[in-house]
């Protein structure tokens, strides 16, 4: 308790200066300078909690939703030059990276559900880009492949309560990632518009390359096409070593087209894809262990997407969206240093050897909306179906045909019918109730087999995703929510079919039950208006949460004397998460300000010890300065961190070396990070756009806990784009 007293005083003690800081430097500006705005104009200010969200039902600003939710925009996206997407994910409280920085290492966390060693865990959490599901799991490896230049928006939804619109089994939560649309670059009165942006970081010699083209047609179509080539040098860590295999190349590219369908029906077609082909890549992405070696990686992700909406404006009864879409994650491997080992079992790995997930999804859904004098509601229903393929070939020396059981092929169906209602009474009480019905099948490829050699039966279920929400707003000021959700999660094709790893030998996991989460939220929102200055803006969310999970699956240690011949997955554990958020917003005409705080705390409820999933306490801090009739934008920004809330794994002094086989351990630290941006809106200047800044400015020597690795060093980052429009 002590560790973790020391960490949270630290922390909060911290987030108190920000806090005094922002007041201090607000009150310290020139009052009598300042433009008095009219009501409209400061109801257009929209600070990070005022942003719209798009992802959770009927549209609602965050500050205004009855669940954890953060949006991140096209201009955080600029201005922190990410060059994976991990660096877009870091400022969002209860959302960390696993695995490590480089570019086919990263996996997501959220409050504590997440890591890149346990096959389950991409189910755990959803991502979707554009509304398509992504997935993929391979053993050290990533499960994310894109690149950031790709996307306007970033919203991410945290706990179980999502699982009711998005799939079963969101125990963490939802990421949905947004790709760019033509109308985000083509001006009004104009038709046409192209943009050429280059990047550059100094840490590992980094380059972005990006063009787009964007066309409006004169019947309501659009067109957008972009297409992005980056590449990196290996990068320093901290401590000036060399981080080896975190080279890379990668090209990208979206197609999309929207064009009207009679009077209000707007249809879309898109073509994303990623492009990553290196030779001598390390073969462990996700860690250090550089005993596996070497190997030529190609991995490609594409997403193609089909989708109509049409609000039927003149009928209450009809507001219609549907989709059809077809996701694929390839990886090719050849040439591993350690090919000279390629044999049945886990080493299968350094055989060459192909690896795919291949994804077909039908989404429909349709809300009806009813209203009287003081009321209003929304009820929204629909269905998704998902067909999932997976693929895993490897070839032994003599080119004969190897079955890789530890990574089984096999098929995966769902479908689910999902109904959610959103009741607003005077537009203070807002219900929101909803279920979610969904079942699966699983089925096995030829190459799967028990311990008998008998190729395993299909393997069904269902499950189950009931909620409710409310959020009462007393008045402008204050606002209270809550939440209550439940969720299943179904156990995936790796850990049902799964039956060898190295000298070890198990059976088919197909007595595994399904995952459950109870998960319980409440909090309270202030907001206000013309605290320090006329027409600044400041708001505060606070929510507190408790994820009650059982029947978690796990590998149950086939290296161990003794097991062989058992199922290699099996439920053990119980475990509770539980902790709070918040999160702060500050806007005026010539200071912002944001703060996250992180507080999550996990434990297996067997034996009361820590689970080393759960990232370290952590505050992010954002504070900067504008000066609107130039564009110009700047700011620090901070995260500080605590050390792991085990001590065993909380080195609590200098960092072990950097080829040390303890991969969990960590300790506190905070980094800095400062940056300006540039957008004349008007003169000969227009349409330019510069972004600089420095990550890690005082080059701190730091490991993120869930990484395997240490994080990059100080980076100088530079960015220009250019856009035209006629």
């Amino acid at each position: 308790m002590g560790l973790l007293s020391r960490n949270a005083t630290r922390l909060l003690g911290s987030a108190a200066l920000c806090a005094a800081a922002t007041v201090g430097i607000a009150y310290a500006q020139d009052n009598t300078d300042a433009p008095v705005e009219t009501t409209a104009q400061k109801q257009e200010r929209v600070t990070a909690l005022q942003r719209l969200i798009l992802g959770a039902g009927v549209e609602k600003v965050a500050i205004d939703t009855p669940q954890s939710v953060t949006v991140v925009e096209q201009e955080d996206i600029d201005q922190l030059q990410p060059q994976t997407i991990g660096d877009v994910m870091r400022s969002i409280p209860g959302v960390n990276v696993t695995g490590s920085d480089r570019l086919l290492g990263q996996s997501f966390n959220i409050r504590g559900i997440g890591a890149p060693e346990n096959a389950g865990d991409g189910g755990r959490i959803i991502i979707n880009v554009d509304g398509v599901q992504k997935f993929y799991e391979q053993y050290r490896l990533g499960s994310f492949f894109s690149d950031p230049e790709l996307y306007k928006r970033v919203e991410v939804l945290r706990g179980p309560a999502s699982s009711t619109l998005y799939g079963s089994g969101a125990l963490g939560g939802v990421i949905n990632f947004e790709t760019k649309d033509a109308s985000d670059f083509i001006a009004e009165g104009e038709t046409t518009a192209v943009r050429l942006k280059s990047s550059w970081s100094s840490n590992g010699n980094s380059w972005l390359s990006s063009s787009t083209f964007a066309q409006r047609f004169a019947n309501g179509a659009d067109l957008l096409i972009t297409g992005n080539y980056r590449q990196a040098d290996t990068y320093e860590d901290g401590a000036g070593n060399e981080v080896v295999g975190s080279n890379f190349e990668a090209w990208s590219g979206l197609i999309k087209s929207t064009f009207d369908v009679g009077d209000e029906g707007r249809m879309s077609a898109s073509y994303q894809r990623w492009n990553s082909n290196l030779d001598d890549q390390q073969l462990s992405q996700t860690s250090t262990a550089s005993f596996f070696g070497l190997v030529d990686r190609h991995v490609i992700d594409q997403t193609a997407i089909l989708s109509y909406e049409n609000p039927f404006s003149d009928n209450d009864m009809l507001d219609l969206k549907v989709s059809a879409s077809y996701s694929s994650t390839s990886n090719e491997q050849r040439n591993a240093d350690l090919r000279s080992s390629c044999s049945a079992g886990s080493f299968a790995i350094v055989c060459d050897s192909d690896y795919a997930y291949d994804t077909w999804q039908f989404n429909a859904q349709n809300t009806m909306e009813w209203s009287g004098a003081n009321w209003e509601n929304y009820l929204t229903f629909g269905s998704q179906t998902t067909y999932q393929s997976r693929v895993a070939e490897a070839w032994l020396n003599n080119g004969d045909l190897l079955p890789v059981r530890f990574h089984p092929e096999g098929t995966d169906l769902k479908t689910g019918v999902f109904v959610q209602n959103e009741f607003i009474w005077n537009e203070k009480l807002t219900l929101i109730p909803g279920i979610r019905l969904d079942w699966h099948r699983l089925s096995p490829g030829d190459g799967v087999v028990d311990y008998n050699g008998n190729v395993p039966g299909d393997s069904d279920d269902t499950a189950i995703s009931p909620k409710i929400a409310a959020h009462y707003k007393f008045n402008d000021t204050i606002a209270i929510f809550g939440s209550i959700a439940h969720t299943e999660r179904f156990p995936t094709i790796d850990e049902v079919f799964s039956t060898t790893s190295s000298s070890a030998t198990f059976l088919p996991s197909l007595s595994l039950e399904k995952e459950k989460s109870n998960n319980f939220e409440a909090g309270f929102a202030l907001s206000g208006y013309d605290l320090v200055q006329a027409g600044d803006a400041a708001q505060i969310k606070v929510t507190g949460f408790y994820n009650d999970v059982t029947d978690l699956i796990k590998l149950d240690s086939p290296f161990v004397s003794g097991n062989n011949n058992r199922e290699g997955y099996v439920n053990i554990d119980q475990a509770e998460i539980y902790g709070f958020e918040i999160e702060s917003a500050y806007d005026s005409d010539y200071v912002f300000a944001n703060a996250a705080y992180s507080y999550v705390v996990g434990k297996d409820k067997s034996d009361d010890s820590y689970l080393d999933t759960i990232a370290p306490h952590e505050l992010a801090l954002t504070l900067g300065g504008k000066l609107p009739q130039h564009g110009l934008k700047i700011g620090w920004r901070a995260r500080i961190v605590a050390g792991p809330q085990d001590s065993v794994r909380n080195s609590d002094g200098p960092l072990p070396a950097p080829n040390t086989t303890s991969t969990r351990y960590s300790t506190a630290f905070d980094i800095h990070d400062v940056f300006l941006a540039w957008k004349p809106e008007d003169g000969q200047l227009k349409g330019w756009e510069l972004n600089a800044g420095v990550d890690n400015l005082f080059d701190q020597d730091y490991k993120e806990f869930l990484n395997n690795d240490r994080a990059i060093g100080r980076t100088f980052k530079l960015s220009l784009a250019k856009q035209i429009g006629w």
